[in-house]
């Protein structure tokens, strides 16, 4: 259903058990629901937030919506996992229930500070006119699910910024806290700011300076701001709204970008040398990545599966929205490579050598190999007719494309219905991911990625091999 202003930011208890009744049943009707990757019960999902490690568990909580696929009062759902591949719902939510995040809890990150975990977030306001205030919130989450708000905002949207300052990244470097946060400088341009807590208090925050990444500056808006440590080289993962395609080509409405630094210098909120822009994926949906460092150093990545304003076919069934793989980033001769985690391997319930396959679940993994100088081409969730997702792997020329115009329901046509990426011209190899309406692709181990939705048809559950020659297995995977 299309939801009005009003209704989209109607007071959660104000909808009555009938509307929500209606909502949970609409959304449990959808043929698309995914097996093992995190998404609503209903409403609206989008930004990962608050990834951190707590009391031996890992968190993830996701930004969300209950009564319908709009974007309206955000509040966070915690979900909680031992192995970062089986994520479960604590019933702990936390909602816009303040002066300084009546109208949403947006999106923000966590850490744990003594037994407690710090909740930083952006917190949205709307005035009598309807414009926008911003504030950058601060919480303590107990292990109960209980969180204590600070009553005033940490720190100040600085007179340099319009109201689109957000996003809160706190991160641990050289014995000091640190949070970066995405902004718009008041001639439009995106833009970062870096911040030091004021010893080890998250309470009082010092600023540093505007990040210094060689930002090519014409974004209007950068969001979701993240830098992680990679062998010991910074890497800020972040979406720059707006982004020029001159500086770098992208299909979607809004990129997800990174860059690789040689150093970070905190003195005077420098990366020091950092490489070019980069396509943290080429998919058609990998938006709003939340990373973090581990305790134990490794550097954890989860995305948003989806864009902001791009209409999506389970709207129809009041929700939108799914998590990633949790991906572990490592740097290999100066590339980025994104992998899942090693525990993905504990859903394989069957294995067998790659064939063609007339019928199977839509819930399996391949890992497969194409040979140098070949061109292959597979149909993934084929029909009958050999009409599905397709996917070509071409190491003569050295691409790889995929085109999901032959995939089921159709949307966001206005972007394209094909991504590419270049690739060496050599063996290759693929791990792809199928999830019932979620498709995630690794190419050689992680160097390039393509992550996206695809919405097949009941009849579309086939493997076909087009054309050319490939090995490998295939796994049947179970959550």
């Amino acid at each position: 259903m299309s939801l009005s202003i009003e209704q989209r930011y109607k007071p959660y208890s104000e909808w009555t058990e009938d509307e929500i009744s209606k909502i949970k049943e609409n959304a449990a009707s959808s043929p698309w629901r995914s097996e093992f990757h995190v998404e609503p019960p209903h409403g609206l999902l989008n930004d990962p937030n608050g990834f951190s490690f707590f009391k031996g568990k890992w968190q993830l909580f996701y930004q969300y919506f209950p009564f319908g696929a709009a974007h309206g009062l955000k509040s966070w759902v915690q979900t909680e996992s031992t192995d970062l591949v089986h994520f479960k719902e604590t019933g702990t939510i936390l909602y816009p229930d303040t002066e300084l995040d009546s109208h949403g809890m947006y999106s923000g990150s966590a850490m744990q500070f003594g037994d407690k975990l710090f909740i930083f977030y952006t917190g949205n306001v709307r005035d009598e006119n309807w414009d926008r205030l911003t504030y950058q919130n601060g919480g303590l989450l107990d292990s109960q699910g209980n969180l204590e708000k600070v009553p005033h905002t940490l720190i100040e949207k600085p007179e340099d910024v319009t109201e689109h300052f957000r996003d809160p990244q706190i991160f641990f470097y050289n014995g000091e806290y640190y949070a970066i946060i995405g902004a718009q400088s008041l001639d439009k341009k995106g833009f970062v700011k870096l911040y030091k807590a004021d010893k080890d208090n998250y309470k009082s925050w010092n600023f540093v300076g505007d990040l210094d990444f060689e930002n090519d500056a014409t974004s209007y808006m950068i969001e979701c701001p993240n830098l992680v440590f990679v062998d010991e080289q910074p890497v800020l993962l972040y979406c720059p709204q707006g982004l020029d395609k001159r500086v770098i080509d992208y299909g979607n409405i809004y990129p997800n970008m990174y860059k690789i630094g040689q150093t970070f210098d905190t003195k005077t909120a420098t990366i020091v040398n950092p490489s070019p822009i980069q396509n943290l994926d080429y998919g058609f949906e990998a938006y709003a990545t939340q990373a973090f460092n581990a305790p134990d150093g490794r550097a954890l990545a989860i995305s948003w599966i989806g864009l902001p304003d791009v209409t999506y076919p389970t709207d129809r069934y009041d929700y939108q929205g799914a998590m990633s793989l949790v991906k572990e980033l490592t740097i290999k001769d100066g590339k980025l490579y994104q992998y899942p985690v090693e525990a993905i391997s504990s859903l394989r319930q069957s294995e067998q050598d790659f064939t063609n396959l007339s019928n199977t679940n839509n819930t399996y993994e391949l890992e497969l190999t194409f040979a140098a100088d070949t061109k292959t081409e597979l149909v993934l969730l084929a029909d009958k007719d050999g009409k599905g997702f397709n996917i070509t792997v071409d190491t003569k020329e050295g691409a790889v494309t995929i085109d999901r115009s032959n995939t089921g329901e159709q949307y966001a046509l206005e972007f394209g219905t094909s991504r590419s990426c270049s690739i060496d011209k050599a063996e290759t190899t693929a791990s792809i991911f199928i999830d019932k309406s979620i498709f995630e692709i690794f190419i050689n181990k992680g160097e390039k990625v393509f992550t996206g939705r695809v919405f097949p048809r009941e009849d579309q559950t086939g493997i076909l091999l087009q054309a050319g020659e490939v090995t490998g297995k295939y796994y049947e995977l179970k959550y």
